[in-house]
C-alpha cells in the first residue's frame, strides 16, 4: 500500500519534468469598428463554466488534492455549494417553492437592466442592450432562513446579526427568481446627467449629451433563462441641446439613460465610449471590495451576508483617475452570476466612478465562452474598441486573470497599456494558494505591476504609459509564486531529500492541480 510519503516521491519528478510552456504571439489582424453582432445566446440547459469572483469553483481540485494529502479543509474538497455555482433557475424555482401557474402570473415582471456601453461605427452609434427578465415570488421568511441556510458555511442566518441576516434573505430572494423566457423587451431611452460618487459617471468630463432620446424594441424576445444581449444602432435624434456627438469626432464620453418599458426596476446607464482614448477594466472581488474568495468561509460571509467593504483607500485612487485623466471609461467586469449582481452594482455606483459592467450571463451557445466566460467578455470589449488603450486591474488569487491579462497584451498588441495586480498571498495570509506568473515571460517587464497597496498605485502617469512604482518590489519568477515556506516551483525541487521531501512534493502537487483551474 502506498503511503504518502511514496506518492510524493512517485509525483514529485514528473512534476518537475515538464515547465509550463511558453505562450507563443499570434499575430491578430485588428478590425475596422464594426456594428459588434449579436452574443451567441441560446436555450439550453446552463452549462457550468470555469468561472471566478464568487464563482471560482475548487470542488474538483480540492477533492483530488484531499484525496492525496488527506489535511484539507472540507469547504475546499466540495467548493461553497449552490452559491457559487449552480444556482436553480425558471421551473426548477417554481418547482422547488410549489408556486402554481396562477400565481406566477399575478406576479409583476421585472428587468435587471446592465449598465453597457456603446460604440460608433460607420452607421452611427451602436449600443449595447444587456440583462435579464424574471418574475420574484413572495417567498415567506422562515422559507427565507432555509434557503438561506443552504448557502452558509459553519453557520446559520439565526447566528447572525439582524443586519446580517436581513442582507441574507434579500440576497436570497434575487436567487429564487424566476426567469422569463420569449418575452418581448422595449425600452426608453433619455440624457443622463450623472451617475457614481464622484458625480462624473463613468469617468472625468463625461457628459450628457443634448440629444438622443428615443424608444427601442429588441430584436427577437428573451432566451429561456430570460436572458437578452445585443447591440443594435441607436438614431442620433436632436433634443433641446443638440445631438448626439460622433464618438470619431469627440473624446468626450457621453451618459445616456436607459429604461425597460413597463416595469420600473430596468433602469440602467449607459456609456457612449468614443474610437479612442483610455478604459479601465477593473475587477471588484478583492481589488475594490474586501471578499477573500480565497478563504470560502469568510467570502461567502462578506459577499451574502455582510454590507460591502471597500478595499483600504482603493476608492480614492479610482476617484484620482477619473478626476485626472481627461474621458476615462470604467469598465466593470464580475463573472458572478447576475442574479446577485445588483448588490455589485449598487456598491460600485455608491463608492466608485459609473461605468460599464459585465456579468455572467445564465446561457451561451459558443462553447469558447462556457469554457471560460472572462476571457469571452474581455474578448469581446477589445474587439469592440479596435482603437482604444486598456489598463486591465485585478488580482493575483483569480487563476482566470492570471492567464487572461498577458494573453490579451499578446492577442492585442498595442492595446495594453498597463496591468496591475493586487499581490493578495503577500498581503494577506489567509490566502494559501499560489498563482501562477508565467503567462507574463516575454511582456515588456514595464508594462505591468504586482503590487501590496493602494497607495503602490499613486502618482503614476498611467495615461501616458508609466506602470511600474519602482519602489515596489518586483519579483516575479514567470513560475508559481506564493507557494508555502517561500518556495517557488523550481525550488521546490531543490528541497534536499534528507529534509523536507514530502513537503516539496505536497508543494508540486498544489501548484500542479491548481494550474490546471
Amino acid at each position: 500500500m502506498l503511503t504518502l510519503s511514496g506518492i510524493a516521491l512517485l509525483v514529485l519528478p514528473v512534476a518537475l519534468a515538464f515547465p509550463a510552456p511558453t505562450p507563443v504571439a499570434v499575430p491578430v489582424a485588428v478590425p475596422h469598428p464594426m456594428i459588434t453582432p449579436r452574443a451567441s445566446l441560446t436555450d439550453r440547459t446552463p452549462t457550468r463554466v470555469q468561472n471566478r469572483d464568487l464563482l471560482d469553483s475548487i470542488k474538483g481540485a480540492g477533492s483530488y488534492v484531499e484525496s492525496v494529502l488527506g489535511s484539507f479543509p472540507s469547504y475546499v474538497a466540495s467548493g461553497v455549494p449552490n452559491f457559487f455555482q449552480d444556482f436553480p433557475t425558471g421551473t426548477a424555482v417554481q418547482s422547488s417553492l410549489s408556486i402554481s401557474d396562477g400565481d406566477l402570473d399575478a406576479l409583476p415582471t421585472q428587468v435587471l437592466n446592465i449598465p453597457s456601453y456603446a460604440n460608433w461605427t460607420e452607421q452611427g452609434w451602436n449600443l449595447r442592450f444587456r440583462g435579464n427578465v424574471f418574475k420574484q415570488p413572495n417567498i415567506s421568511e422562515s422559507k427565507l432562513n432555509d434557503l438561506a441556510n443552504i448557502f452558509l458555511i459553519g453557520t446559520k442566518i439565526e447566528d447572525l446579526p439582524a443586519a446580517q441576516q436581513t442582507q441574507a434573505r434579500n440576497l436570497t430572494a434575487e436567487i429564487f427568481v424566476v426567469q422569463q423566457g420569449d418575452r418581448n423587451v422595449s425600452f426608453n431611452i433619455e440624457p443622463a446627467s450623472s451617475q457614481g460618487v464622484d458625480g462624473t459617471s463613468g469617468g472625468s468630463n463625461a457628459v450628457t449629451p443634448g440629444g438622443g432620446s428615443q424608444n427601442i424594441t429588441l430584436v427577437g424576445q428573451t432566451t429561456d433563462q430570460g436572458d437578452y444581449d445585443q447591440f443594435l444602432p441607436i438614431a442620433n435624434v436632436s433634443g433641446p441641446g443638440g445631438f448626439l456627438e460622433p464618438g470619431n469626432t469627440t473624446t468626450n464620453i457621453q451618459r445616456l439613460n436607459v429604461y425597460a418599458t413597463g416595469t420600473n426596476t430596468g433602469n440602467a446607464t449607459s456609456y457612449l465610449v468614443p474610437t479612442v482614448g483610455l478604459t479601465i477594466i477593473s475587477d471588484i472581488d478583492d481589488i475594490l471590495r474586501i471578499t477573500k474568495i480565497y478563504d470560502p468561509a469568510e467570502g461567502l460571509l462578506n459577499s451574502f451576508a455582510r454590507a460591502f467593504v471597500p478595499w483600504m483607500n482603493m476608492p480614492e485612487i479610482y476617484a484620482n483617475w477619473s478626476q485626472s485623466i481627461p474621458d476615462f471609461h470604467f469598465h466593470y467586469l464580475t463573472t458572478t452570476p447576475e442574479q446577485v449582481t445588483r448588490n455589485y452594482m449598487d456598491f460600485i455606483y455608491k463608492t466608485y466612478p459609473g461605468g460599464s459592467f459585465d456579468t455572467r450571463p445564465l446561457n451561451f451557445s459558443d462553447v469558447s465562452a462556457t469554457l471560460s466566460i472572462r476571457k469571452y467578455l474581455l474578448d469581446r470589449i477589445f474587439q469592440t474598441y479596435p482603437n482604444r488603450k486598456f489598463i486591465l486591474m485585478a488580482d493575483t488569487s483569480n487563476s482566470d486573470v492570471m492567464k487572461d491579462y498577458p494573453q490579451l497584451a499578446t492577442d492585442y498588441p498595442g492595446q495594453v497599456q498597463c496591468i496591475f495586480l493586487r499581490n493578495t498571498s503577500a498581503t494577506d495570509s489567509s490566502d494559501k494558494f499560489p498563482y501562477d506568473t508565467s503567462g507574463f515571460k516575454g511582456l515588456d517587464n514595464s508594462t505591468y505591476m504586482f503590487f501590496n497597496v493602494p497607495d503602490d498605485l499613486r502618482g503614476l502617469d498611467v495615461m501616458n504609459g508609466q506602470c511600474v512604482n519602482w519602489t515596489v518590489k518586483q519579483t516575479v519568477t514567470f513560475s508559481y509564486q506564493g507557494l508555502p515556506f517561500g518556495l517557488s516551483k523550481n525550488a521546490a525541487g531543490r528541497v534536499d531529500i534528507g529534509g523536507k521531501v514530502v513537503m516539496a512534493a505536497m508543494v508540486m502537487i498544489f501548484a500542479a492541480v491548481f494550474g490546471s483551474l
